[in-house]
């Protein structure tokens, strides 16, 4: 694995632990040699992982769109800072650059940017591991709310378990290693009954 998208907030949240770990994420991104993409935003948890990875000698591509980047909240100090017209476009190149996905704690856009490339799994447009780092219990509702959709008969279990969770970095990062995707079949192919 040699590139991560980070999908994380622009506030850096009530409690300490969110910032502790996206540090954490950051730090044992470099050690890995894995390049973190992101945001590429130096403000909030966005900023927090970033500055981690780079201060432990690894590489860190961010994506901004250009709205952003007016409001004067670019990384200035990235390895590379891509620049795209839209937030549309921003996911996009994400997508194309990474061999996988993780979401930290955020708001509404993390959520998007989750669904988007957890919907994308599901359709089989891309194989590529998807982990939740639930620092502080942070998606212990969102997790509750899947298995909601299981017993509604709205989520499939094997489109569930595509999704890695875990509360450290580490094991996280372990799991990315050896993760394999599901052998199913993509929803639009299947016989309605």
């Amino acid at each position: 694995m040699k590139r991560i998208s980070v999908f994380c907030g622009s506030s850096q949240g009530a409690s300490p632990k969110y910032t502790e770990s996206a540090k954490q994420l950051g730090v044992e991104l470099a050690k890995e040699g894995i390049t973190l993409v992101y945001g590429g935003s130096k403000v909030g948890i966005m900023g927090v992982v970033a500055n981690a990875a780079l201060e432990a000698g690894g590489e860190v591509i961010g994506v901004l769109p250009t709205m952003l980047m007016e409001r004067e909240i670019a990384h200035q100090g990235l390895s590379e800072l891509i620049i795209v017209n839209s937030m549309h476009e921003r996911k996009a190149k994400m997508e194309e650059l990474s061999d996988g996905f993780i979401v930290l704690p955020g708001g509404p856009g993390t959520m998007e940017e989750f669904f988007e490339v957890y919907t994308w799994a599901q359709l089989g447009e891309h194989q590529k591991p998807i982990g939740i780092l639930n620092s502080n219990q942070y998606y212990d509702k969102l997790l509750t709310f899947f298995e909601h959709m299981i017993e509604e008969q709205f989520l499939k279990r094997e489109y569930h378990d595509m999704i890695i969770v875990e509360e450290e970095a580490k094991p996280l990062l372990e799991k990315f290693s050896t993760y394999t995707p599901p052998k199913v079949t993509k929803w639009i192919t299947r016989q309605q009954t």
